[in-house]
């Protein structure tokens, strides 16, 4: 095992991402440094949901303007534009707002304006509705036309909340959250999870965090992901707060970045699950043990089954020593003779180094740490 060059940061982690927009972007991100990914969304998006409706609101905000227009997500103002473009009613359209107040529900509603030519007025740090319905009410809407572009979840209440206080207020609805595009793998996700499949599950929006975690009730995997997570062998990762609201709400822990932007989380699980991933010294370098890989230096050993369960089962008790009975205990399939352990240990030593897995005389077999 001499000789070797450091592998991808990520190598031999897998991951699971439950998000249908913008999957392929995160998934690359953490492809390229060398994590096995898995796209299962939890929920699907729904686009246009009635365009004739959006298209004639969008002529009267054109032709007669409101006094403010909210942005809750950078999908649908971006949808939204698209379908007035699709219309002939795009430059009318950004023209329009451009003479508008525009309130942003964070930066993803915020960069959407920008990569329009349009500025935002006002752009809530938290991500809610709730802090933009505080600064409007704050300020007094009485009398004041408003159009908020709902989220996939809906309105939140933003303009139930706006039209009490005297506002008048209507709805511009692009898309909403629907069912997930494959069940089937939805399902899977959910148990394979529990079974150990995965180092970290990322979720990048609450109604698709919800729906995992409703998926994971419902094939009864629950309890299994929350003891895996308690045990720090899953990682749940949230976008922002918004987004790990119903994953704290239900008892997890998930972790976020200070910054709720994709590229942030994609830095925090390298950061969580590669770069400061509690590794175990040996002789031949760091041993790291994945959900179903391992890897010295983040080279991923080519392990089998039967050796991965083997090398995990030393790894919980470095240097010390493990009879065959304990490891013939660990290996998949039924086998009950001790000789299949011996087999087993001895082509993982190939692999890894006699130096990193010691044979102990008439006691069985260690992992070797360096001090």
């Amino acid at each position: 095992m001499t000789g070797r060059q450091l592998g991808p940061v990520l190598a031999g982690t897998k991951v699971l991402i439950t998000a249908q927009r913008r999957a392929g972007d995160l998934a690359l991100a953490l492809e390229r440094r060398g994590a096995n990914v898995t796209i299962a969304p939890s929920i699907g998006v729904e686009s246009h949901i009635d365009e004739e409706a959006l298209l004639a609101q969008t002529r009267r905000i054109i032709d007669s303007g409101v006094d403010v227009v909210v942005l809750t997500t950078g999908i649908g103002f971006r949808g939204w534009l698209e379908t007035a473009e699709a219309a002939g009613l795009g430059s009318a359209l950004v023209d329009a707002l451009a003479g508008t107040r525009l309130i942003a529900r964070g930066p993803k509603a915020s960069g959407a304006l920008q990569a329009a030519g349009l500025t935002p007025d006002w752009v809530a740090e938290t991500e809610t509705s709730a802090e933009i319905a505080e600064l409007l009410l704050a300020e007094g809407v009485a009398g004041q036309s408003i159009a908020v572009q709902h989220h996939g979840a809906g309105d939140d209440h933003l303009e139930e909340r706006l039209t009490a206080a005297g506002a008048q207020t209507q709805g511009l609805v692009v898309y909403r959250w629907g069912s997930p595009p494959d069940p089937v793998a939805l399902r899977a996700s959910v148990r394979d999870a529990a079974a150990g499949a995965y180092d970290a599950v990322t979720f990048t929006s609450a109604p698709g965090a919800a729906a995992w975690l409703t998926a994971a009730r419902a094939e009864g995997a629950d309890e299994d992901i929350a003891r895996a997570t308690k045990d720090g062998t899953l990682v749940l990762a949230a976008v922002g707060p918004v987004t790990a609201e119903p994953l704290v709400a239900a008892g997890f822990e998930p972790i976020v970045p200070e910054r709720f932007r994709l590229g942030a989380l994609v830095r925090l699980i390298i950061t969580h699950c590669g770069e400061n991933a509690e590794g175990i010294a040996t002789p031949a370098g760091t041993l790291r043990v994945r959900a179903a890989a391992a890897s010295l230096d983040h080279v991923v050993l080519p392990l089998s089954p039967g050796g991965l369960a083997i090398l995990r089962e030393l790894a919980r008790d470095p240097g010390r020593v493990k009879s065959r009975e304990e490891l013939l205990a660990v290996m998949p399939g039924e086998s009950g003779d001790p000789h299949a352990a011996e087999v087993a240990v001895a082509r993982l030593r190939d692999i890894v180094g006699k130096e990193v897995v010691r044979t102990v005389v008439k006691r069985g077999y260690a992992l070797a740490v360096s001090a």
